[in-house]
């Protein structure tokens, strides 16, 4: 038996072995030959000397990954356990979407991102679902930039249905554009953070990067085109076939969208929910669905997010309830 002790430096005890040390505890379940003890913070190894390099193959990813990162979560563990014996830097640097700007390297930071990139690469057409803060839109667009670097598309064309949320764009000062351009704003961030200022006002300027509302697309033919349409549960059907039947030649689209907040009017169906039940048989179609697991905002969004599911669930299932009892009832009389 040999013996290898790892101990924990600068670094939250609490995010790194998670609660009730599980993710410690998981590493241990794939490596039953050894023994692997969590105290302070030291982790203890006990076993035969090839088990106990790859589990320390494993650790040593995980930290890199928490440095960078700043989180570790079970299916981050599940995921390096799956790829130990690769050099981390290796399996990295594969994952890398594009360079942004002041160094800034942008890459899928959960599975489910992962997943939207494999399925950018593989589809036309990927439909990207899931709550706030799960990085869709921003590796969305990363993915669009990386495309136009590449000099796969001649143009990058991102739009977003102009839908109030609570709010009434007519009261806002100037054109329609200034109107807009706050609801844009999460957009323009992501695309300042991958392209130098002037070269994006270039881009801008001379429609290689075209920012509009949906209403804009009608009419046109988008090929040789990278196009994100964002925040699309807030589509009209009308509104997202026309979108969809807007791609040409060469042209690569992701749909982004929330199916939990709709801003539409009341009793107004999402052009969202019905076109993915419409196109499920269609092939060459890519569904990711990302979770509160992906969220990579403050740590109270994932709280915020599964909290409302929660209350979600009880609201359907009390609805059920409601609709069971009065069948009953209606069949009784």
């Amino acid at each position: 038996m040999v013996e290898k002790v790892i101990t924990l430096e600068n670094i939250s005890l609490l995010d790194f072995l998670g609660s009730g040390n599980e993710n410690i505890r998981q590493i241990a379940a794939a490596f039953p030959q050894s023994k692997i003890v969590s105290r302070g913070n030291e982790i203890r190894i006990q076993g035969r000397a090839p088990e106990i390099l790859r589990i320390n193959d494993v650790i040593n990813m995980l930290l890199q990954h928490f440095n960078r990162f700043g989180h570790i979560t079970p299916d981050h563990v599940k995921e390096y356990i799956s790829l130990e014996g690769v050099p981390f830097e290796e399996n990295q640097k594969n994952d890398v979407i594009v360079y942004g700007n002041k160094g800034l390297v942008v890459k899928p930071k959960s599975p489910n991102q992962r997943k939207l990139v494999e399925a950018c690469f593989k589809n036309d057409l990927v439909f990207a679902l899931g709550p706030a803060g799960t990085g869709k839109t921003y590796i969305a667009v990363a993915l669009a930039v990386r495309a136009l670097k590449n000099r796969e598309v001649k143009r990058i064309i991102i739009t977003r249905p102009a839908v109030e949320a609570g709010e009434n764009l007519g009261f806002l000062p100037g054109d329609l554009q200034e109107k807009l351009d706050p609801y844009l704003r999460p957009i323009y961030d992501a695309l300042s953070d991958m392209v130098p200022s002037e070269k994006l006002k270039f881009y801008q300027e001379t429609r290689v990067i075209e920012i509009a509302p949906l209403a804009y697309m009608r009419g046109r033919t988008l090929h040789d085109a990278f196009v994100l349409l964002d925040e699309a549960q807030n589509t009209t059907s009308e509104q997202i076939k026309m979108f969809l039947t807007r791609m040409g030649p060469n042209s690569k689209v992701i749909i982004t969208g929330d199916q939990s907040q709709v801003d539409l009017p009341k009793r107004q169906k999402s052009g969202l929910s019905e076109s993915l039940k419409v196109l499920k048989d269609v092939k060459g179609i890519g569904v990711v669905n990302l979770s509160g697991k992906d969220v990579i905002r403050h740590k109270l969004v994932k709280s915020i997010i599964e909290a409302y599911e929660k209350s979600e669930a009880e609201k359907k299932q009390e609805r059920d309830e409601y609709i069971r009892r009065k069948g009953k009832d209606e069949g009784a009389a």
